[in-house]
């Protein structure tokens, strides 16, 4: 039977009805009449949000400084409201994640403190399509300590069409000895690839390689254990699948081994400074621990407040629900994908194995700009591309539908040229 046309729809509502979570879209602000398929590059708008901002302004106006003591949520403390809920979604210890600045700004936090060159080991390893902001962040990294982007650098690439663990190791026996740091994406960004984030990080630690991990596609769409698999630091955004607006404030994990070691150079700000003595100003900065001990400056109310209601939608839905429900959605739309790829010049690139990607599909196609233009356009189909090929669809479970990823392939096979 044909999943495309009238029974796909059917089938479709059917999934919905019996699914063993329902959609929480009504939580959302859906754009009109378009099925949004785009939560992997910006979540949609909870309804919290603007309560949550708005009580923030009305802190300001009635308090005024006062905010930073005064109020339901005291700005003071403000971070600390999401201690628990963040580390919660990144299989965390309490004081091991923190919500803070941006993803590059926090990238560079922490190769501040763990990339610490040595005649032997001075190198950052990264995968040959890393998304390229990290990849300036590293050589600039490496730059300022003197190396140039060829010395200071490995660039791992993948021996087929997605990275391995092998391909890792293998790098990591032919330069382990010379590498500081290794820092990958957890999910590729283009193919939605997911890695093995537990073996490579044991691969990496048995030659005494730093570990760091890019979480902005990961978090908020696949479980994660960051402490039992002995990351020692982490970095992520907030605004794809955690939903809490463009830009949003992102957030940093730091194993505890390295939150409580008091050697361990810091950037050094008021924020990250104790508590206890913070306001008293003494003149030598005194780390608070964890990973709270990392922050700069004074955090960001009114771009936080999002962050703080989309958290606690999170941990009041729980992560492992979501991602059965993902595997559901993004399941189907692979089997409408191929579908479509019999009939039109078109190839799914995201590994076919659910515990090898998260709820991202990419496909490959010809003009893939011009095609997602098209999808919006005619088909009110909402997705993102990446150039030169691929255009990338994100059933997120929170708010997506089965109908929804019917309609993306409906709407595909319309537009992409039949074989």
């Amino acid at each position: 039977m044909t999943l495309l046309g009238a029974s796909g729809e059917a089938l479709a509502a059917e999934l919905e009805k019996a699914d063993a979570l329902p959609t929480n879209r009504h939580l959302f602000h859906l754009p009109d009449g378009v099925a949004y398929l785009a939560g992997n590059s910006l979540g949609l708008q909870t309804r919290a949000a603007s309560e949550a901002v708005n009580e923030a302004m009305h802190s300001w106006a009635v308090h005024g400084v006062e905010g930073h003591a005064t109020g339901e949520f005291p700005w003071v403390n403000y971070h600390a409201t999401m201690e628990h809920t963040a580390a919660s979604l990144v299989g965390a210890n309490p004081g091991e994640a923190v919500v803070m600045n941006t993803l590059t700004a926090n990238l560079h936090v922490m190769l501040q403190s763990f990339y610490r060159p040595t005649a032997e080991r001075f190198q950052i390893a990264f995968e040959a399509n890393v998304f390229p902001s990290d990849r300036y962040a590293f050589l600039n990294t490496v730059q300022s300590h003197g190396y140039d982007s060829a010395d200071g650098t490995v660039v791992i690439t993948p021996a087929g069409e997605h990275l391995e663990v092998a391909d890792v190791e293998a790098a990591l026996q032919r330069s382990g000895h010379n590498i500081a740091v290794l820092m990958l994406s957890a999910i590729d960004f283009r193919t939605g690839a997911l890695l093995d984030i537990a073996a490579i990080t044991n691969a990496a630690h048995r030659f005494g390689v730093v570990v760091g991990w890019d979480l902005a596609h990961a978090v908020g769409n696949v479980p994660l254990r960051l402490h039992d698999w002995n990351v020692d630091f982490a970095v992520w955004c907030h605004y794809k699948y955690v939903n809490s607006g463009p830009g949003a404030v992102a957030g940093c994990f730091v194993h505890e081994r390295h939150g409580n070691d008091s050697t361990l150079v810091r950037p050094g700000g008021w924020w990250g400074h104790d508590p206890a003595t913070r306001f008293a100003m003494p003149f030598a900065f005194q780390a608070q621990p964890g990973a709270a001990g990392w922050q700069v400056s004074n955090p960001p109310i009114l771009s936080m407040a999002p962050v703080r209601v989309s958290l606690d939608l999170f941990h009041r839905v729980g992560l492992e629900k979501l991602r059965a429900r993902s595997i559901r959605l993004t399941g189907f739309l692979e089997q409408l994908l191929l579908e479509v790829a019999d009939r039109c010049e078109l190839r799914v690139v995201t590994p076919r194995d659910p515990e090898r990607r998260g709820a991202q599909l990419s496909v490959e196609v010809a003009d893939a700009d011009g095609v997602t233009g098209r999808l919006m356009s005619e088909h009110s189909v909402c997705c993102d591309d990446r150039p030169p090929n691929i255009i990338r669809i994100a059933p997120t479970p929170l708010y997506n539908t089965f109908h929804d990823c019917w309609r993306a392939a409906e709407a595909l096979a319309a537009v992409v040229p039949a074989r």
